[in-house]
């Protein structure tokens, strides 16, 4: 698969202005990082560069902000960044002009310079051309390590692929690879896990995925709405009843692609929405009327891990039940720890993304078992989706 992308192995970085955009888009609590997961990840590219004798520039974003915001400035980032990678980070209070354009002259091969946030311009969103040639300015070649942005046509995410040699960092060429096994070209049968509270938020998902996997299992608020769809008395449960038609629509069309639809069997019911609520299994017969499907039941459980011993593939996004609230997280928690198992035994490929789903993935304990868990929310639904990838797309081999 990363055949068709250039990537750090088809280029020499010596002496060379490197400017890679990376994801720093950390959580933030009071100017404290609070989770180093993306800086970890971006590690290695930065210090390969660094160790082959480039210049490293950094380019990122952080936040909204409208104009230069000092809440939003990457400084604070830069320096945690440093402790993780273990080395000095240069800063530049700009990302493009004097400010830059003298930092970026001062560096010697192997020093590595964090640009400030690229979105206090607000040329980067429009990707407008003199804002890309002001940063093309900067640098010799560009590398995209940021999968994270490449849904977003910016000019940092994009732009820059246009005007100066464009090559996959390693973060992204780990994300293209690993994407390639799970959709492009499976070990067959695959199964997906779509989980969540909204049908209307993965309708796209739900229709491409149909027609590209052996078996689909739809979990969490979702599957209340086919549930009710199907005519099931789901109480008073999450649902989105206007779309029952459209629920109705991906089943048949999941019938004509020969792909078998999972949904729950049994329900795990409770009568208020919150933690250690008394709760109890029931048949899909008998949801009481004022009960809330929080997550599914037992024999649901075992269904989906059945389906999951039938696959070579697991593609997974979304919960299959309240996981934030105990114990309405069981369902996700026991699939999880299964799939991992699975994996760990080399029956496996497993590819999970999406916040919720790497939140759900670690509180099992198990994010680091899966073949892969993408930190990238949008690009990764929308690359579920079928949708080609901007700053993906720009770096393809001509």
């Amino acid at each position: 698969m990363s055949k068709t992308f250039r990537t750090l192995d088809d280029v020499d970085v010596k002496g060379k202005r490197v400017l890679v955009r990376v994801d720093l888009n950390v959580p933030m609590d009071n100017g404290r990082v609070t989770d180093l997961t993306r800086l970890e990840r971006i590690a290695p590219t930065i210090t390969e560069l660094s160790d082959k004798g480039a210049k490293v520039v950094l380019l990122a974003h952080f936040g909204r902000p409208k104009g230069r915001d000092a809440k939003d400035s990457l400084k604070p980032v830069a320096a945690v960044l440093a402790d993780v990678i273990k080395r000095k980070v240069a800063f530049a209070d700009d990302c493009i002009g004097a400010a830059a354009e003298q930092a970026v002259a001062a560096l010697s091969p192997g020093d590595i310079l964090c640009l400030e946030n690229t979105r206090f311009h607000t040329e980067e969103e429009k990707n407008d051309s003199a804002f890309v040639a002001a940063l093309a300015k900067l640098g010799d070649l560009w590398v995209n390590d940021a999968f994270s942005a490449a849904h977003r046509a910016h000019a940092s995410t994009e732009g820059l692929g246009r005007v100066l040699p464009a090559y996959a960092g390693r973060t992204m060429q780990a994300e293209l690879d690993a994407l390639g096994k799970a959709l492009e070209a499976p070990a067959k049968p695959v199964i997906a896990i779509v989980g969540g509270a909204k049908v209307s938020t993965k309708l796209d998902l739900l229709e491409n995925l149909v027609a590209k996997v052996d078996a689909l299992v739809i979990g969490g608020g979702m599957a209340n709405t086919f549930l009710h769809a199907q005519g099931v008395n789901i109480g008073k449960s999450l649902a989105e009843k206007d779309l029952a038609p459209t629920a109705l629509r991906i089943l048949d069309k999941a019938e004509a692609a020969n792909c078998a639809i999972i949904l729950p069997v049994d329900a795990t019911v409770a009568y208020h929405f919150q933690a250690n609520a008394p709760s109890q299994a029931y048949g899909l017969d008998a949801i009481p009327a004022d009960g809330m499907i929080l997550d599914v039941g037992p024999r649901s459980i075992d269904r989906v891990n059945a389906a999951i011993d039938d696959a070579a593939t697991l593609v997974w996004n979304g919960p299959l039940g309240a996981f934030e609230l105990n114990p309405f997280d069981k369902g996700t928690v026991a699939a999880a720890r299964h799939a991992a198992a699975r994996t760990k035994a080399k029956k496996l490929v497993s590819v999970a993304g999406g916040g919720d789903t790497v939140a759900a993935l670690n509180h099992a304990g198990v994010g680091e078992d899966f073949t892969y868990v993408s930190t990238a929310g949008g690009a990764f639904l929308e690359w579920m989706e079928g949708k080609p990838l901007p700053g993906v797309e720009v770096l393809r081999t001509k």
